[in-house]
């Protein structure tokens, strides 16, 4: 790299949330970084705080670190979606360019802003889509690719399908598998889907009723399913259901069921499997079964091995001692795919290119979202991608 860089970590603790991905350590250790500061309302713990990101001084709000530091690259760790349109601002009106938690809002039109700001005051925006950085889905990609299971079919996706299974899930952890499906695939250019509540289909007077764990609505369901279609017959399926998987339930390995989330590809020749599980120290295998079909076929599954062959020179070791510490998954992937991730943003930067996951992949996450639930309330006809109106469609009974 060309020239230093000067990075802020903006993570409120005061405001409680399940966890994240560890974008706060992400640009630890890469080489010409320095971590200037760190915005936290809370001074609890603080110098444990400083000392896990490597921040050098503190601030109380984003607008008092603006004013005394002169960032080149901000990251915003909230996972609470409605935090995220005011701080891109602020950040794209500073010239900052931005590494920001998923979802980037639940709503349409913001992300539509946000992708305005940064064309307007040219800055990239780079999203915490970490599974564009794991070797493991980009095995999976290049397998795909490469015709190992022929021509592909069908992506199935599924979410975490915990106690936020259905419309919740959709946008916290669906966000991930709807992004990997068009990472593969391309954008879909059409959607259908059903949503249910107690086993009827949702409707708008449901909104109001709805009790999310987290501020990410508008959401409504305890179950969906959604049907996307894209360029060249592949079909994509994307379910959640309530309750399917107990987060409390101990002890867990990676031989015990674990999550459900994770994205399957079925083939004309074959199959590849590999679950996203940000919860066990070591990675669910990628699979893969040569033999077509579906399950009735009798599928013969492998597992195939993984090569790192990326590097960042002059990078420190990554301290996998981090996993598992607050709001860092205990999954060393996330920590490697962070780390990846941050830096695919600096040479991005560098190069004048978009990141490998940026602020338009957002938003056709978030126009797959409101297409399903647009799909749903004209009785799961299919709607077109891009959508046209881009308001969302449970906006008139929201919930956050």
């Amino acid at each position: 790299m060309s020239r230093n860089w000067k990075v802020a970590v903006v993570k409120d603790t005061a405001k409680p949330m399940l966890g994240g991905h560890g974008l706060q350590v992400a640009f630890r250790g890469l080489p010409g970084v320095e971590i200037v500061a760190q915005v936290d309302s809370n001074i609890d713990n603080l110098s444990a705080k400083l000392s896990q990101t490597g921040a050098k001084r503190h601030y109380t709000t984003f607008a008092a670190l603006l004013e005394h530091e002169t960032p080149d690259i901000v990251v915003f760790c909230s996972r609470h979606p409605g935090d995220h349109l005011a701080q891109v601002r602020m950040a794209a009106e500073k010239g900052c360019h931005i590494y920001c938690e998923k979802p980037a809002s639940a709503l349409l039109t913001e992300i539509d802003e946000m992708a305005r700001l940064a064309k307007a005051h040219r800055i990239k925006i780079a999203m915490a889509h970490p599974a564009r950085s794991d070797l493991g889905f980009l095995t999976m990609k290049r397998l795909v690719e490469a015709g190992e299971i022929g021509s592909p079919l069908t992506v199935v996706g599924r979410g975490k399908c915990d106690h936020r299974g259905g419309g919740e899930d959709m946008i916290v952890l669906g966000t991930h598998i709807l992004d990997l499906m068009a990472f593969f695939f391309g954008a879909p250019h059409q959607v259908s889907a059903e949503v249910l509540v107690n086993g009827r289909p949702a409707t708008l007077a449901d909104v109001p009723q709805t009790k999310l764990v987290e501020p990410v609505g508008p959401a409504v369901g305890d179950e969906v399913f959604a049907n996307y279609r894209f360029t060249g017959g592949v079909r994509g399926t994307f379910e959640s259901r309530r309750g399917l998987f107990d987060l409390t339930r101990a002890p867990r390995t990676p031989e015990s069921d674990g999550p459900h989330m994770g994205i399957t590809v079925i083939g004309t020749t074959g199959i590849l499997s590999l679950r996203f599980d940000d919860m066990n120290p070591s990675r669910r295998p990628l699979l893969i079964s040569r033999r077509p079909g579906f399950i009735g076929s009798e599928p013969h599954f492998e597992e195939v091995s993984l090569t790192e062959t990326r590097g960042i020179p002059g990078s420190e070791p990554l301290d996998y001692t981090l996993c598992g510490q607050p709001d860092v998954p205990h999954a060393r992937w996330f920590l490697e795919a962070g780390r990846f991730a941050a830096w695919d943003l600096i040479c991005a930067i560098e190069e004048d290119r978009s990141p490998v996951a940026d602020i338009h992949d957002a938003q056709l996450v978030a126009e797959m979202i409101q297409g399903a639930y647009a799909s749903h309330l004209v009785n799961s006809a299919f709607v077109n991608l891009p959508l046209v109106d881009r308001g969302h469609p449970l906006a008139g009974g929201r919930v956050s």
